[in-house]
């Protein structure tokens, strides 16, 4: 099995288990943002909420859970951040999405490294293919839109 294979089923996997699906409750007395993205390339649509713990590590609000509703594309479902991004601060969220979008401009000169950032880096492969970038891109604006708007509250 090629590497780009099995990253095409890490992808799949996500799809189907569709980690974060339904917008959750936001409890009492937490920061928390909506967003609604939407391409209209393909059709792909995503209305994800990132709810914000009350505490704080080094300083920083911490990510208490992503949640999302949407439709489109097995590339563009956020399974892979309603995994990866509870418990870390917003910053760390942010780096993570830098990395994200940096590695999807490279057209597959960049990957990411799997020790440091697990299943996003099954995204690499994507990067080769222009037409799917934004499919691709799609839960992380939303949730870096979400993270901008919760912090300020």
């Amino acid at each position: 099995m090629s590497l780009e294979s099995l990253y095409q089923d890490i992808i799949l996997e996500h799809s189907k288990q569709r980690t974060g699906e339904h917008l959750v409750e936001v409890p009492a007395g937490h920061a928390s943002a909506d967003n609604h993205q939407y391409n209209p390339t393909c059709g792909d649509e995503i209305n994800l909420r990132l709810v914000l713990s009350d505490e704080q590590k080094n300083g920083e609000k911490v990510v208490e859970s992503v949640s999302w509703e949407g439709d489109g594309c097995s590339i563009s479902m956020a399974s892979v951040l309603s995994e990866m991004a509870p418990g870390m601060t917003v910053g760390e969220l942010q780096n993570h999405v830098d990395a994200f979008r940096e590695m999807l401009r490279s057209r597959g000169q960049i990957t990411l490294d799997e020790e440091e950032y697990g299943d996003m880096a099954a995204f690499s492969g994507v990067s080769k293919f222009m037409a799917r970038v934004k499919c691709a891109m799609l839960s992380w604006v939303a949730v870096e839109e979400a993270a901008r708007e919760a912090s300020t509250k």
